[in-house]
């Protein structure tokens, strides 16, 4: 049966949520309080990364975002502020950073990026879209042995998981990168990530479910809503009432303010992360990390792109240019080739990553109202886990038999 959906936010997972709704037959509006051309989906390293399989909250992470804590330029950065909604989700954040979390998480989101590799490749092949797409791997590039020891724990993972993952030595990173000098005494190579251009994939399918009738209202937002027997009837927007059947919340960061309004308790703090895009030629062919500064290395359609930092922050315009600087001067270290220039450091874009209190995501039904999906906190796995989200959120809909189990990204879990 058709129902009348309405998606709050207008960014990769609401877009793919929007692509399969109206494939299901579904009457389809995004709005979205900005103009669907920025943030996060556009600044993103665009990586589809299976092998991403230990989740933000990780033992040790706190211990080592407080060392950092003062130094606005370090690749993990904490704000120091008073904020009561920062300190709850900080609380938690903390107890999730634990063996446990990993153990429990390592499946589902292995689960989650492999569909959702399948479902994008599925989506160019079907509707024979030209957006960049490519199956290169990727590199886990380090500069010291307690790296690269720690990285061989993470591909002992993978493997045990069915991943296929390896560490190499400096002869074979070079057989990968063969025309290019890279400074690294060795790298996790693992050759089940994939990639893509961010902006082109995600204005085809943009352009793709608007043809097909979705509808998108840009600087629109919500004003308030109307609540009847635990489901939300009707939205106010721009002085006029609208109803839906359904209700998907994928503003990324802002669903935790959304939800407020509802009264659901959401914990997500804003992760807000740079890019900046290369436009001179490189030589790099292959994605990388770099382990030690936490950098991203992506080669896209037409020029590198260099992204990182995890900054836990108020949702501020900034751009802290030492922390661009960082990005860019870490790049210049792995590859002494490489030479950023200062045109392309001033011109640095940024996103705000909705992080859940256990880096996990929130997908599925709240129990507080029957009619309201959530769809967000993915932290840094958005890209990764966008199609598979999108097709979830539709299988909740139809009352389907979901293509993962979803119970580790349930909303309403406790922490």
């Amino acid at each position: 049966m058709s129902k009348k959906i309405l998606i709050v936010g207008g960014g990769i997972i609401g877009i793919c949520s929007a692509y399969y709704l109206s494939k299901s037959g579904h009457d389809v509006t995004i709005i979205d309080k900005y103009g669907m051309n920025s943030g996060a989906s556009y600044v993103n390293a665009g990586y589809l990364s299976p092998g991403h399989i230990i989740p933000l909250a990780a033992p040790g992470v706190i211990k080592q975002g407080l060392k950092w804590m003062f130094n606005s330029s370090s690749p993990f950065y904490i704000e120091p502020r008073i904020n009561v909604d920062f300190f709850k989700w900080l609380y938690a954040f903390n107890k999730s950073c634990s063996d446990n979390n990993v153990k429990s998480s390592i499946v589902p989101i292995i689960e989650m990026s492999l569909l959702s590799q399948e479902l994008l490749k599925d989506i160019k092949k079907d509707n024979d879209m030209g957006f960049h797409y490519d199956q290169k791997g990727l590199l886990m590039l380090c500069k010291t042995e307690k790296s690269l020891e720690k990285e061989k724990e993470v591909v002992d993972l993978a493997v045990q998981n069915g991943l296929r993952a390896k560490i190499l030595n400096q002869n074979e990173i070079k057989t990968i990168e063969p025309n290019i000098n890279i400074d690294s005494i060795g790298a996790a190579y693992f050759y089940c990530d994939h990639h893509t251009t961010p902006a082109e994939l995600i204005s085809e399918l943009k352009d793709f479910i608007q043809k097909k009738g979705v509808k998108c209202f840009t600087h629109t937002e919500i004003e308030s809503f109307r609540i009847e027997n635990n489901n939300i009837k009707s939205v106010n927007i721009s002085n006029q009432n609208l109803g839906f059947d359904e209700y998907v919340m994928s503003a990324g960061t802002w669903t935790s303010e959304l939800c407020k309004k509802l009264g659901i308790k959401l914990l997500l703090q804003a992760g807000k992360g740079y890019s900046v895009n290369h436009s001179s030629k490189t030589e790099i062919s292959c994605p990388a990390i770099l382990v030690e500064p936490k950098c991203a290395i992506t080669p896209m359609n037409g020029f590198t792109r260099y992204s990182g930092t995890m900054e836990i922050s108020s949702i501020n315009d900034r751009i802290r240019k030492n922390r661009v600087n960082a990005i860019c001067d870490a790049v210049e270290s792995f590859y002494p080739s490489v030479k950023i220039p200062e045109i392309d450091r001033n011109d640095a874009g940024y996103g705000f990553r909705p992080i859940s209190a256990d880096g996990v995501p929130y997908i599925g039904r709240t129990k507080n109202l029957k009619n309201v999906i959530i769809a967000t906190g993915h932290a840094m796995m958005g890209w990764s886990m966008s199609t598979g989200t999108g097709k979830i959120v539709s299988e909740i809909v139809d009352q389907k038999q979901t293509s993962i189990n979803i119970e580790r990204f349930n909303p309403n879990r406790k922490f």
